[in-house]
């Protein structure tokens, strides 16, 4: 029950007295969460862009046990939140949450794992705190409204950091007060623009994130001072980034009732390319399964959204693989050709001729009909129609994700065959205990010699 103490206060108390351990579907799904982030995190690892920021922070970097996962090496915690956060995000293969418009995961965990050994806590206490984070970020997504998303903000890095915060803080045991203060330092630090998307600088906003979270926390533990009502009054972060479309109660109403990561649920990814492209891609890729297409007797194609649904597409004749996570013209384009969207096809190569001339026959509509584009996923949706020259045509509507059906075969695509991680899915799977939670540590760390084979059987 909410309290009539101010909005913040309740949302600390929350935070501090959630138990999401009692609904084993909630603990359920954020064990896949975990393995679907560590599997495109390692993937990200090596990304150029993750690369250059380890260039960057690593000469300046402290010491610490945090590991850098990918890298075989550890540093301080607040260098390995930014590096974890980046790399996860870097792929654009991470989870989404529709409440948020964004993605939770790679902002929560590099925050949660860069203090897991410094914390007496368990396997099941980081789980917990994780889904707290979720349930923050998603709750706060929801008050905001659209237009926070519309009018330019990334929703990944203004909303995670306060997620981080609230995660670091619920697996820290922080009192109430503290985490109200806590969450006002990391509401501060709040930044990043939707003009970066298709740079290295949009998987940056999820490492930034991280770390400011976890920065947050870090300062308020130490008795450092802020504003202990950042939610509130005219200044604060609903006036300050809702734009007039604000719900505030939004923030705590039916908190955990039911979690947000059992409904409407996270979006474990079956393409590693912006989630907005994700209803087209099945769309023609399952037209491609039913139909033999011939590219050389398409006379258009066009795509149709719902008003704002391709907000986030922001390249339409891409350049090189990496462009394509942003271009359904793209996606499209290659979904026909070949058939699969794996991680190869989003490399940074150039786009090959015939998918380029292919995707110049793509014409972006807008369903002025249709309900605008929000946080509720029942306004997502997209028509793919396949016109050919002589006058046939194919369509495909698809409006309900149905996210990576086969975690083991994405974990594949994403962390390789290295016999290096395949204890992890099984880790993840399993884990209650601190033992338990330093062994996956130690698999993030150190070699393994168990065979690939272990990954297929552990992951259903």
């Amino acid at each position: 029950m909410v309290t009539n103490a101010s909005l913040t206060a309740n949302l600390a108390r929350l935070i501090a007295a959630s138990d999401p351990l009692r609904t084993p579907e909630a603990v359920e799904l954020a064990r896949r969460a975990i393995i679907d982030f560590l599997a495109c995190t390692i993937a990200g690892s090596h990304d150029t862009g993750t690369l250059a920021v380890l260039d960057v922070f690593l000469p300046l970097a402290g010491h610490g046990d945090a590991i850098l996962i990918g890298q075989g090496r550890t540093t301080d915690p607040f260098t390995a939140a930014l590096v974890n956060g980046h790399a996860g995000h870097a792929l654009d293969y991470d989870d989404v949450h529709p409440s948020v418009r964004g993605h939770p995961t790679t902002v929560i965990l590099p925050a949660l794992l860069a203090i897991a050994r410094e914390t007496p806590a368990s396997a099941l206490e980081l789980v917990s705190a994780y889904i707290v984070g979720v349930e923050t970020m998603s709750r706060l997504g929801l008050a905001l409204g659209s237009k926070h998303y519309e009018n330019g903000f990334h929703a990944t890095a203004t909303l995670g950091t306060i997620g981080a915060a609230a995660a670091c803080a619920h697996l820290l045991k922080l009192k109430p007060e503290t985490i109200a203060v806590a969450l006002g330092l990391a509401a501060t630090q709040s930044a990043g623009l939707r003009l970066q998307f298709g740079f290295d600088a949009k998987p940056l906003h999820a490492g930034l994130a991280a770390r400011a979270g976890l920065t947050a926390v870090k300062l308020a533990a130490a008795g450092f001072n802020g504003s202990p009502d950042f939610l509130e009054g005219p200044i604060g972060f609903f006036a300050a980034y809702g734009a007039g479309a604000a719900r505030p109660e939004r923030a705590v109403e039916a908190w955990g009732e039911p979690w947000q990561i059992v409904s409407p649920g996270l979006i474990l990814k079956e393409f590693p390319c912006c989630t907005a492209t994700h209803c087209a891609a099945e769309a023609i890729l399952s037209l491609r399964s039913e139909h033999a297409i011939d590219p050389a007797k398409i006379k258009a194609i066009t795509a149709t959204f719902p008003p704002g649904g391709d907000a986030a597409l922001v390249v339409r004749e891409p350049q090189t693989g990496v462009d394509g996570r942003f271009s359904v013209e793209y996606v499209i384009a290659t979904g026909i050709i070949d058939g699969k969207l794996g991680i190869d096809v989003f490399s940074d190569h150039p786009v090959r001729p015939e998918i380029a001339a292919l995707a110049r026959l793509v014409e972006r509509r807008h369903d002025e009909t249709a309900p605008r584009m929000s946080n509720d996923p029942a306004t997502r949706f997209t028509i793919v129609d396949v016109i050919f020259a002589d006058g046939s045509k194919l369509s495909r509507r698809v409006s309900v994700l149905r996210g990576a059906q086969d975690l083991a075969a994405k974990f594949f695509d994403a962390a390789g065959s290295d016999p290096v991680w395949a204890k992890i899915p099984h880790t993840v799977l399993t884990m209650e205990t601190r033992a338990d939670l330093l062994d996956l540590l130690d698999a993030l760390a150190a070699n393994a010699t168990e065979s690939e084979s272990i990954i297929t059987q552990s992951v259903s």
